[in-house]
C-alpha cells in the first residue's frame, strides 16, 4: 500500500514538476516578442494548479496582458489586477526566491510610468542573499535571469556561481 502511495506521489511531484518547468521556460520568452508573451499567457491561463508559484507566474501573465492587447483602456486593469495579485501571493510567501525573481523581472520590464518599480533592490538583495539554499534547477534559473538583468551589476551576477 506504502508502494502504491508513494509511486501516485512522485507522479504528481514529477507533473507539477514538469508543468512548473513549462512556465519557467514560457517566461523567460515572454519579454523577448509578442509572441512569445502571447505563449506565456496561453501557458499560464490553462495551468490550473494553485500553488504559489503557480499564482505567481498567472499574475505575472496578468501584467504581460497589458503589452499585448488591442484595448488601450484594459492596459490599466491588466497591469493593476496582476501587481495586486502577484503582492499577495508574495506577501504570504515571503521567503520565496522565486516568486521574488518574478517580481524583480515584471518590475525591471514594466514601463517606468507605471510606478510598479519600489520592490528592485530588496528583491535583489533577497535573491543574491538566499541563493546558495535553492535547488540546482532554480539556481540555474536564476542565473539565466541574472545575465540579462538591468538591475544586477557584474558583480552581483558574478555572485551567483
Amino acid at each position: 500500500m506504502k508502494l502504491i502511495l508513494s509511486f501516485f506521489a512522485g507522479l504528481f511531484f514529477f507533473f507539477q514538476s514538469s508543468d512548473l518547468e513549462v512556465l519557467r521556460n514560457a517566461y523567460s520568452k515572454a519579454n523577448s516578442s509578442n509572441e512569445g508573451a502571447k505563449n506565456f499567457i496561453e501557458i499560464a491561463e490553462k495551468n490550473s494548479a494553485s500553488d504559489p508559484l503557480t499564482k505567481g507566474y498567472k499574475a505575472a501573465a496578468e501584467i504581460l496582458e497589458a503589452k499585448v492587447t488591442t484595448e488601450k483602456n484594459k492596459r490599466k486593469s491588466f497591469v493593476k489586477s496582476g501587481a495586486t495579485e502577484l503582492e499577495s501571493v508574495i506577501k504570504s510567501n515571503p521567503n520565496n526566491v522565486e516568486l521574488r525573481l518574478i517580481r524583480m523581472s515584471v518590475q525591471e520590464n514594466i514601463p517606468k510610468i507605471v510606478g510598479y518599480s519600489k520592490n528592485l533592490k530588496e528583491d535583489k538583495m533577497f535573491i543574491i542573499d538566499n541563493y546558495s539554499r535553492q535547488n540546482p534547477a532554480l539556481k540555474t534559473y536564476i542565473r539565466k535571469f541574472a545575465s540579462q538583468s538591468k538591475t544586477m551589476n557584474a558583480a552581483e551576477k558574478n555572485s551567483l556561481r
